[in-house]
């Protein structure tokens, strides 16, 4: 596929609408500010996703994208460590959570990363025009990389590239950080680009 540079920009600002719903949602439920960008749209190798991302433990809530294209990719929120563990402390009214996620606070982000990506596929099709689901979640706590890799691995393999959406959140008052990853299989890669390519056209 072919993504000119007003494409890439038309992908960014739907991701950043995304976002903005997600991060907003993120808000309530910590009752506090949650700031959030989108400082990447990659188009990358397929080979070389995993390198792109830390090799640190984190704890991933991961969703396959379904709806109108099944088996559209994959949606990952992803907070380090430490930061699922604060957050997962403020939503159950623990003070002292460990960076090991017991029973209720793995419900805790479980339902957080449910509740987010819900509001980011819910703006994305409102803008769109065709439906966006998420799988129910699936909650690993592995080092990014390797959860990564083998995500990628379970694309069609006659994917060469995938697009890789970078949306950064974090709440300096509570020092929570996060980013929602998004990889897109090539049918719903071309669905996008075609419906994004008319917005543009008017």
């Amino acid at each position: 596929m072919k993504f000119d540079a007003e494409l890439m920009d038309s992908l960014k600002e739907l991701a950043n609408i995304g976002a903005a719903h997600s991060a907003t949602t993120l808000s309530q439920l910590v009752n506090n500010q949650i700031n959030m960008s989108v400082p990447d749209i990659d188009l990358v190798d397929i080979s070389r996703v995993g390198d792109l991302i830390s090799d640190t433990i984190t704890t991933m809530v991961i969703f396959e994208l379904q709806g109108d294209v099944p088996n559209g990719g994959y949606l990952v929120l992803e907070l380090p460590g430490e930061s699922a563990a604060r957050m997962a402390g403020i939503l159950v009214g623990s003070i002292d959570t460990d960076n090991h996620l017991h029973e209720m606070e793995q419900s805790a982000i479980l339902e957080v990363g449910n509740i987010m990506i819900s509001a980011f596929l819910s703006a994305s099709s409102d803008l769109l025009g065709f439906i966006m689901l998420p799988s129910p979640p699936i909650l690993v706590e592995d080092m990014a990389h390797a959860a990564i890799t083998s995500l990628i691995a379970q694309m069609t393999m006659d994917v060469d590239e995938v697009i890789l959406f970078r949306v950064q959140l974090n709440t300096p008052d509570h020092d929570i950080s996060g980013n929602i990853l998004i990889f897109l299989e090539v049918g719903m890669l071309e669905k996008i680009a075609a419906r994004m390519r008319e917005m543009v056209a008017g």
